[in-house]
């Protein structure tokens, strides 16, 4: 992954005893509920609360996830969750993501994040206000 310098958040979180399976370590589905986490507060620091971005007439569902485990995570262990903007489409957008553990990487993902009409629950364009919100946060274009 080669995320932009500066993530849209970063935030912290203490692994909790439950989110442990038999072998010590942080099971493996709870690393996803952490980046969902973080994407809450991506929205809340673009719009104020959730309940501000859904006012937009917006919301978002993930239509596509991957995990990439490069090194265990424990119970007490402090973890920074950092989220990027890596693309900005018509009806859908890409975070990218990564779980570090004093500064030592454990976890990327990349979700796939679909625009839809709160009521109807079909795909749909985001409105000019929250495109905008958004795109301020793309990487630079390089270039070639």
């Amino acid at each position: 992954m080669t995320p932009p310098c500066r993530p849209l958040v970063e935030m912290p979180l203490r692994v909790r005893y439950h989110e442990c399976d038999g072998q010590g370590i942080v099971f493996n589905a709870h690393y996803l509920a952490y980046v969902d986490m973080a994407s809450f507060e991506v929205e809340k620091a673009l719009f104020g609360s959730h309940e501000a971005f859904l006012a937009t007439g917006i919301d978002v569902v993930v239509a596509e996830s991957n995990l990439r485990y490069r090194a265990p995570c424990r119970y007490d262990d402090d973890l920074v969750v950092s989220v990027f903007l890596t693309h900005l489409g018509t009806t859908s957008m890409i975070y990218e993501a990564e779980i570090r553990r004093g500064g030592k990487l454990t976890t990327e993902a990349k979700i796939r994040y679909v625009f839809i009409d709160p009521v109807t629950l079909r795909k749909t364009e985001p409105p000019a206000a929250v495109r905008d919100a958004y795109a301020a946060h793309l990487p630079a274009p390089t270039a070639s």
